[in-house]
């Protein structure tokens, strides 16, 4: 599939995978920022993207930078509709307790995957019928634990 792009700023870098079979493009920042611990700041990428139509854009944190430096997305995951076409930006969350995270220019900061978007219509009814698995309406941890 061809996804267009467009590069909004000359230092912007095309979202790509980091190795063969990967599901995730790397989008990288064309910002620096200082985010301070429990703090977050919107990093600009510098590009934007046509996701096709029936596809949709799941932005992802990196589990380097998660694990490495407690930095993740605000809203996991951040989704990109087929008709968006506004630079990409990224709201990072700072949550380690002591250390202030550095975000520099062509810098890795989280990761686009594509998914297929199906259409649905949504029929009310007066009962839903159990899951395949038997699971009713227990909510939240009513299958067990681990």
């Amino acid at each position: 599939m061809k996804v267009p792009f467009r590069r909004l700023r000359p230092e912007a870098n095309v979202p790509m995978k980091a190795h063969a079979g990967d599901a995730g493009y790397d989008l990288r920042a064309v910002d620096e920022a200082e985010i301070f611990p429990g703090e977050r700041a919107l990093i600009g990428t510098g590009v934007a993207v046509a996701i096709p139509d029936g596809y949709a854009g799941l932005v992802l944190p990196r589990s380097g930078l998660a694990v490495r430096h407690g930095v993740s997305l605000v809203n996991t995951p951040g989704l990109i509709d087929s008709g968006y076409r506004g630079e990409i930006r990224i709201p990072l969350i700072n949550h380690d307790l002591r250390e202030t995270f550095r975000v520099e220019r062509g810098m890795r900061i989280a990761q686009l995957v594509l998914v297929r978007a199906g259409d649905a219509v949504f029929v009310e009814v007066d009962l839903l019928e159990s899951g395949a698995d038997g699971r009713g309406e227990g909510g939240f941890g009513s299958s067990g634990t681990a």
